[in-house]
């Protein structure tokens, strides 16, 4: 008892609810401290400082740290038995996951939300027959693509060759894209249109 009273109260709690974690690990000792423990304590601070640098940030450099710890434990044990190199094995997981979480950021700085929807000006609507309400419904029912081809060939009276070259498909692309579009226009709003 007077050598538990003689310890840092931190050791003291670190022993009352896990015995043996601070004890020394011994050759084969069933009682010691894991292999992984000991490797966590020595190499932590090294591959945080080594994720900082990757991803430059120290939140997630942590969990980076952590998640590769947990992948190392999951995979091998606590003991590491099977592991011939586990600082390997923990700096190219770090590396791999600090690459993992830089792409995953650029993708979704990347990312750029679709515009709102505008709604037309209600003089706009006025103005619209029902046959040109009609055909503005069946428009949108349509692909981008074939909206975009419909719009161009019918509206603004392109060639298919100036199509291609404007949207940077073939000629072919435009032919089928305009015919798909008219097969599903005319079921929409019937044959004799």
């Amino acid at each position: 008892m007077q050598a538990a009273a003689a310890l840092p109260p931190l050791l003291r709690w670190l022993r009352s609810i896990l015995p043996g974690a601070t004890q020394p690990r011994g050759a084969g000792s069933p009682g010691g401290v894991p292999a992984i423990n000991q490797l966590y304590h020595a190499r932590r601070l090294r591959l945080v400082r080594l994720a900082v640098l990757m991803v430059d940030d120290l939140g997630t450099a942590e969990d980076i740290v952590q998640d590769v710890f947990a992948a190392l434990h999951r995979r091998h044990g606590p003991e590491l038995r099977d592991l011939a190199d586990p600082d390997a094995y923990l700096t190219t997981g770090v590396l791999n996951a600090a690459r993992s979480a830089l792409r995953r950021r650029r993708t979704a700085r990347a990312y750029v939300p679709p515009p709102a929807g505008t709604a037309p000006a209600a003089e706009d609507e006025a103005l619209l027959g029902e046959q040109d309400r009609e055909v503005l419904v069946a428009l949108r029912a349509l692909t981008v693509r074939q909206r975009q081809v419909v719009v161009l060939r019918y509206w603004s009276e392109l060639s298919e060759r100036e199509i291609a070259e404007a949207l940077h498909i073939s000629p072919g692309t435009v032919k089928s894209t305009a015919s798909r579009a008219l097969t599903i226009l005319r079921g929409l709003l019937g044959g004799d249109r």
